[in-house]
């Protein structure tokens, strides 16, 4: 992995998903300070500045965020306070003292009425309290620091909070009889990947504004979920389940917010910037079944 000693990182979100895979990935080549939501609190821009602002580093690293569509839809003036008022104030903390800013966002940007992957310069138009929050944090965060490189990612998964591939998985080894939806497509993207992916883009200060990084290919939760079982099997993971069936997003009416249908991310430009590219959806999910779902 690219990087050296001296470069010094602060990952606010430590304790999520990507947050903490950046920061066990990377304690080895980068000097690494992480901040979980219990040790900053992101509704709080004082506490940002008064915390932030007396440490000394060349990037700062935003993958904190308030996740839940469906409470985002419930709690607007939170969603707004957490998803695009915070990161405003670290883009502005990282301005100050001249060093890099990335903040993380993600594919619910988009209305998904597309059918071919969104690019950098497709027009976000939001369809969620979700996405129009983190629609405004990165507008605002661009227009706080030209200099700030905004990553949109797309179906997180790893190994240190639970996604949907581990919820699925769980269910299909406790019932026969699993279900996911069959109508709603993006891409899987694992935390391990893009730990082996950003290095590239840390120093380079010339790299801002929009960027998409997310697995190759892409797939409905079903037949994300459906690999994700399929890979169970051949490693002889006992499962009650071998097939997933389909749903339909409109029988899903625990769901508060709408979701978009369609939000696949293109990565040509990242691949133009850096000569690498991101693996197929179904290798990274592969071998996150193979080391990291438990046998029993």
């Amino acid at each position: 992995m690219a990087g050296t000693s001296e470069q010094k990182i602060v990952i606010v979100g430590a304790g999520g998903r990507l947050g903490a895979a950046l920061a066990r990935e990377w304690r080895e080549e980068f000097g690494v300070t992480g901040f979980t939501r219990a040790q900053l609190d992101l509704a709080e821009p004082n506490e940002l500045r008064a915390t932030l602002g007396k440490l000394d580093f060349d990037v700062l690293i935003n993958a904190a965020a308030l996740t839940n569509v469906d409470y985002c839809e419930e709690h607007r003036a939170e969603a707004m306070r957490i998803n695009a008022e915070a990161p405003h104030a670290l883009a502005e903390i990282c301005r100050e003292k001249d060093a890099r800013f990335l903040h993380v966002s993600t594919d619910y940007v988009f209305d998904g009425e597309k059918r071919e992957p969104y690019r950098e310069e497709d027009t976000a138009e939001p369809i969620s309290v979700y996405g129009e929050s983190k629609r405004e944090g990165e507008r605002l965060v661009l227009d706080a620091n030209e200099r700030a490189l905004v990553l949109r990612v797309s179906w997180v998964f790893g190994p240190d909070r639970p996604s949907f591939v581990d919820a699925i998985l769980q269910k299909a080894r406790a019932e026969e009889e699993v279900s996911a939806v069959a109508d709603k497509f993006s891409t899987p993207t694992y935390t391990k990947d893009i730990a082996e992916l950003l290095p590239p883009l840390l120093k380079d200060s010339s790299v801002s504004g929009l960027l998409h990084m997310a697995g190759r290919g892409a797939c409905s939760w079903q037949q994300y979920a459906q690999w994700a079982l399929d890979c169970c099997h051949r490693l002889n993971i006992p499962m009650r389940a071998t097939k997933v069936g389909a749903s339909s997003l409109g029988e899903m009416k625990s769901f508060v917010a709408r979701r978009p249908i369609y939000t696949v991310l293109a990565t040509e430009k990242y691949e133009q910037l850096t000569g690498a590219a991101p693996r197929d959806w179904h290798d990274a999910v592969a071998d996150y079944v193979r080391d990291y779902f438990p046998r029993a």
